[in-house]
């Protein structure tokens, strides 16, 4: 396939200096969201330019053997679609439901080489300001640029900016396996024996064949695992799995089942359900991790009993949001997800699944920092109901928002399937 590059009009390096008449946008993640944004902007001809600390794309390489629960139609951004459509590309079957590799290969890729000139891979920004300003000076601060500082190969690098879209997301911040929560220093030194992901045990074979395995949480994340351990332990019986959850009952784990709208998502559901009626996995809940020690492998600890030893932990408790490079920008997060504060009541998980959160755009993701958005999984701080298409949607509407069409952005719509838990393991996006 032959890729024409598309790209806004007024272009250029904003490290160069030569940017002051049309400073860009930028756009910090090169994950689904943040190619969405940059689709977006393409659209409606304003420069950017994309930030991305690794390889376009990163997050979705590491679950890339993993099965979405949602289909193609609520994966691909519309703004996306019509630039791709436009160098020939053909739009897989929207019904169907793609592994993280399909995604990568079949829609992300090709959208990425459309925007290359404008994406900076292997740039992780260390801090965001306004030019000439800390967070505590006021006098003037709307109209000065951004100043982004942007560690890279060479160096560290100054970039200008009119707005910053955050699209990093949560994923490669995990939380940890000790139920309240906190980061242990044993954990942290145990981190050799312990998976955050979910991981590839069919290309790891040695490190979970024969071995005794435990699973910790309990989300969509934690059943893909336990399936693909179980799978392993049709040709490795002495595999032992072990799953620890925090929940009264392990059927609270279950998910919608039939009744859920995603039939994958259900599926999951149903299977680790039969996997638990036919005993081919140990159930320990709740149980509330409260340490653990090295000793023959990881001993986990509870108040009221010591489990002993597992040879490796796969830990799949969800993400949280990093802050870090926000702190002479003038953000809020809600006190309780850690979500942009609008969208806190909108999406809280003890209320909400994915399905039924409902449509919202720039107006809620609006900071005191005026055009500084945070978008995507990070919009939801550690709430884990976060779909591909509500970030699509978010971008869309900042962007609008940003060329100045006002009606475009308040008129935000988003149909989604309800019914059950939305995190699936794959950074909550599927």
């Amino acid at each position: 396939m032959k890729f024409n590059i598309i790209q806004p009009s007024n272009c250029c390096d904003p490290g160069t200096g030569g940017c002051e008449p049309a400073l860009p946008v930028a756009v910090i993640g090169a994950g689904p969201i943040g190619l969405a944004a940059a689709a977006h902007l393409t659209e409606r001809k304003i420069p950017f330019f994309l930030l991305e600390k690794g390889e376009v794309a990163a997050n979705v390489r590491t679950w890339e053997h993993v099965t979405l629960f949602s289909p193609w139609q609520y994966n691909m951004d519309e703004a996306g679609k019509r630039l791709l459509f436009k160098i020939g590309w053909q739009a897989p079957n929207e019904e169907s439901i793609p592994t993280g590799k399909e995604l990568l290969e079949g829609y992300l890729t090709p959208l990425a080489k459309l925007f290359t000139p404008n994406i900076y891979t292997n740039h992780e920004v260390a801090a965001i300001t306004r030019d000439g300003l800390d967070r505590m000076k006021t006098t003037n601060r709307s109209s000065q640029p951004f100043l982004l500082y942007v560690e890279t190969p060479s160096g560290l690098r100054k970039m200008k900016a009119k707005a910053v879209i955050d699209a990093t997301g949560t994923w490669g911040n995990p939380n940890p396996a000790i139920s309240n929560s906190v980061w242990l220093r044993t954990e942290k030194e145990l981190a050799l024996l312990i998976d955050y992901h979910i991981p590839n045990v069919e290309t790891n074979k040695e490190l979970y064949a024969n071995k005794r395995i435990a699973v910790v949480g309990g989300g969509h994340s934690a059943i893909n695992s336990l399936l693909n351990l179980i799978k392993l332990k049709q040709n490795y019986p002495d595999t032992s799995v072990t799953w620890i959850l925090r929940k009264k009952r392990v059927e609270e784990a279950f998910g919608g089942g039939l009744n859920d709208e995603l039939a994958a998502r259900g599926e999951l559901g149903l299977r680790i359900a039969k996997a638990v009626r036919k005993g081919l996995i140990q159930v320990e809940t709740p149980f509330m991790i409260t340490d653990m020690r090295k000793q023959n492998g990881i001993v986990l600890l509870s108040n009221e009993k010591i489990l002993e030893p597992f040879d490796r932990l796969i830990v799949n408790t969800g993400n949280r949001p990093n802050f870090d490079f926000h702190r002479e920008l003038r953000f809020e997060r809600e006190a309780i997800t850690e979500a942009v504060p609008a969208l806190a009541p909108l999406i809280d998980p003890n209320e909400h699944s994915c399905g039924s959160v409902p449509a919202h755009g720039e107006k809620e993701l609006r900071q005191p920092e005026s055009n500084f958005y945070i978008v995507g999984s990070k919009s939801y701080g550690r709430a884990p109901t976060f779909l591909m298409a509500t970030g699509y949607e978010q971008v869309r509407s900042v962007v609008a928002f940003l060329a100045g069409d006002k009606e475009a952005a308040a008129n935000v719509q988003l149909q989604l399937p309800e019914t059950g838990v939305c995190h699936s393991g794959a950074g909550g996006c599927c």
